[in-house]
């Protein structure tokens, strides 16, 4: 090879470099965002209903990635969806040290308020709602100030509750690593049992739960579970992610999975956690089909 090549070739890695780093820190967390479409045909599911969920996932609201501006647009295109139902799987708080500006919950409150569908618009908190809100971890729960905040502008926030809608339950679990127990580790508020005690009859049941970990606890009488919390892994090549927020690694990190008859959709969600990067995620809006 001749200097020259040489030269040129180290120019052109260290060129391809700066243009992935400019992608992953900016172009694909900041200003891509995407319709990411499910369809699903869930055994037991009633004949001829057509049931269309929008699911918004780890906003982590923060200057310079998820400002408001960023917020109005995901609600303006998720309204443009058409959905029959609205749901909102948590963590709006900043999932990393690196904003520029923080956005506060009670600003971008009014703006998730303006999201609309006919069978309603509900929200769960995700672990860092309950790691942002300092009061919330000294008393060892609620009340949060992100669920406050979300259901003073007529948000229905679900906290361990399932409600019945037209022809189907939506149920929604509070957060699985929320409080610093006795011993120092993460503990959780959710009550699966608890929750499904609430559904009175044969109706099929949608599940809101953060994290998705808790998937394989999901008794059958659930038809699909929706969660977010990993973000696809935040890095993802060819359908593998090298690093997974979930003791269950790739499994859950991203997408469809189907197990024993239950369905499960993980969104790869909109902001950042740890670090404000992205590559081979991009930031979604995740529609889920069922029929």
């Amino acid at each position: 090879m001749t200097r020259r090549g040489f030269l040129n070739g180290l120019l052109g890695f260290v060129l391809a470099g700066l243009f992935a780093s400019l992608y992953a820190f900016f172009i694909e967390p900041a200003l891509r965002l995407r319709i990411k479409t499910w369809r699903l045909q869930p055994q037991g599911w009633p004949r001829g209903k057509v049931l269309k969920i929008v699911a918004i996932s780890d906003l982590h609201v923060g200057e310079p990635h998820v400002g408001l501006r960023r917020v109005r647009q995901i609600v303006r295109r998720a309204n443009a969806v058409g959905a029959d139902m609205i749901v909102l799987l948590g963590d709006y708080a900043a999932g990393h040290r690196f904003i520029t500006a923080p956005v506060k919950i009670a600003d971008v409150a009014p703006i998730l308020a303006e999201l609309d569908a006919p069978q309603g618009v509900f929200a769960i908190l995700g672990n860092h709602d309950w790691w942002d809100d300092l009061a919330a971890q000294r008393r060892g729960g609620g009340p949060n100030l992100y669920a406050t905040a979300l259901k003073a502008e007529g948000i229905t926030v679900l906290s361990n509750e399932a409600l019945r809608r037209d022809g189907f339950w939506i149920a929604g679990l509070e957060d699985q690593i929320a409080v610093r127990g006795p011993s120092g580790g993460w503990v959780g508020l959710d009550d699966l049992p608890g929750t499904l005690d609430q559904i009175d009859d044969e109706a099929p049941v949608v599940l809101l739960a953060h994290e998705p970990d808790i998937f394989p606890d999901v008794p059958g009488r659930v038809m699909l579970t929706l969660s977010g919390h990993t973000h696809g892994g935040q890095i993802r090549l060819f359908g593998w992610s090298p690093v997974v927020p979930s003791r269950y690694g790739n499994r859950f990190a991203y997408g469809h999975v189907q197990e024993n008859g239950r369905h499960l959709v993980v969104s790869g969600g909109i902001g950042c956690s740890i670090l404000p990067v992205r590559f081979g995620v991009t930031p979604e809006i995740t529609v889920i089909e069922l029929s």
